[in-house]
């Protein structure tokens, strides 16, 4: 029995990874790409434009360079209900700033419990043993203020896949992959900013955000010559405050972002296999290896809208609404979140939902009914000049 490969297929199954008809999508890890937290879970996973909490260490890691004081939050989902199956995912993360450093230190945990399997024997169903499976990544990060509106971030991750823990029947391998990757972010909050046509300043409003993550090597089971690409990913955010008053704030969020994986099909001596390029070169051939309609139907669009009433040092509430859109060739990701949060002194709380239900087909889709999680302690920080709240809190 196939155990590992067919872990891998569950392992796709879980992002809606884009398996399309041009096969560009393919690629293994792709837990990498779950939106880890709930507050931008709210706003239709988007964050890449905002990144200003500790899950900016997925969404921008350069949002931190804006930040002070320290942060430790913790992410928990019951993953892909419509299953019923033992599938859960955690994310934590930790900040800090260092004046010694000029910016902050970071790290996050992420882990995907994929559940307990039974191990038949090559020609019996009888049961001969139980495995768990999983997926999990140690990031370690730093970002720092090139000036007073930019600010630059870096991550190093190790990653370990563990889908079978020891070969079955005549296979090669262990099922037991692991892999190091690196993430680079860039984000321009202006101080000053304004706007000719109508003569309006959104300095301290407006964010531009770019994220390129997961660039590193292939990563393996069996041998080289079976690798497969890990999921590098670029992404594009805005995030722009609509209203700001003494007790009110609204903001919008917009990312873009396309997966930066390139395949083609190689036929030699009447056998198809997959090739794929190295990611320093799809990078850039993930850009242009379609015509021009094709690569702008396979980028992915996320918004949303985050509402918080009260004031900084007292007791905050949010509410959260967003919209997530993958074209039908790439995915046919198509949901809605909503969420909500709270504040109070230097505790936080927050927590999203997705529902495909109002879209044709969509009552039993295995995204419907998500729920994240997440709690988070943060102190020591400067006002946040995006939302008037302390930072990380």
């Amino acid at each position: 029995m196939k155990i590992f490969f067919r872990l891998m297929l569950v392992s796709l199954v879980l992002v809606g990874s884009n398996i399309a008809t041009y096969g560009q999508g393919e690629a293994a890890v792709p837990f990498l790409l779950l939106a880890p937290d709930s507050r931008a879970g709210g706003v239709g996973e988007s964050g890449t434009g905002l990144a200003d909490n500790g899950a900016a260490i997925f969404w921008n890691p350069a949002g931190i360079a804006f930040l002070t004081g320290t942060e430790i939050s913790i992410t928990h989902s019951n993953w892909l209900p419509q299953f019923n199956l033992d599938l859960f995912y955690d994310y934590l993360t930790f900040r800090h700033y260092m004046e010694d450093l000029n910016g902050s230190v970071t790290a996050s945990i992420t882990y995907m419990n994929f559940g307990e399997f039974a191990r038949t024997g090559p020609d019996s169903p009888e049961i001969i043993g139980t495995f768990r499976s999983f997926d999990a990544a140690l990031t370690l990060g730093y970002a720092t203020k090139l000036s007073q509106d930019w600010g630059l971030g870096f991550n190093f991750r190790l990653i370990h896949s563990r889908l079978s823990d020891q070969p079955t029947a005549n296979e090669q391998g262990k099922g037991v992959a692991t892999s190091v990757s690196f993430d680079v972010g860039a984000m321009w909050r202006p101080s000053e900013l304004v706007l000719p046509l109508i003569d309006e300043n959104i300095g301290n409003k407006f964010s531009i955000g770019v994220n390129l993550s997961n660039l590193g090597p292939k990563i393996y089971y069996i041998d080289r010559a079976q690798a497969d690409p890990i999921p590098t990913n670029f992404r594009l955010g805005f995030a722009y405050k609509i209203l700001d008053d003494e007790y009110n704030s609204l903001i919008y969020t917009l990312d873009f972002s396309k997966l930066l994986v390139s395949k083609s099909l190689q036929i030699k001596d009447g056998d198809t296999t997959s090739i794929s390029d190295e990611w320093y070169q799809a990078i850039f051939t993930a850009w242009g290896d379609k015509p021009l309609s094709e690569e702008l139907r396979d980028i992915v669009t996320s918004m949303g809208f985050e509402y918080w009433y009260g004031q900084p040092g007292d007791f905050l509430f949010a509410l959260r609404a967003g919209y997530f859109y993958e074209d039908p060739s790439y995915g046919n990701r198509k949901f809605l979140t909503f969420g909500a949060g709270i504040r109070y002194d230097i505790y936080g709380f927050d927590f999203s939902y997705i529902t495909t239900s109002v879209f044709k087909g969509g009552e039993n889709h295995p995204l419907s009914d998500t729920l994240r999680f997440s709690v988070l302690i943060g102190w020591g920080g400067v006002p946040d000049k995006l939302r008037g709240l302390p930072r990380g809190v």
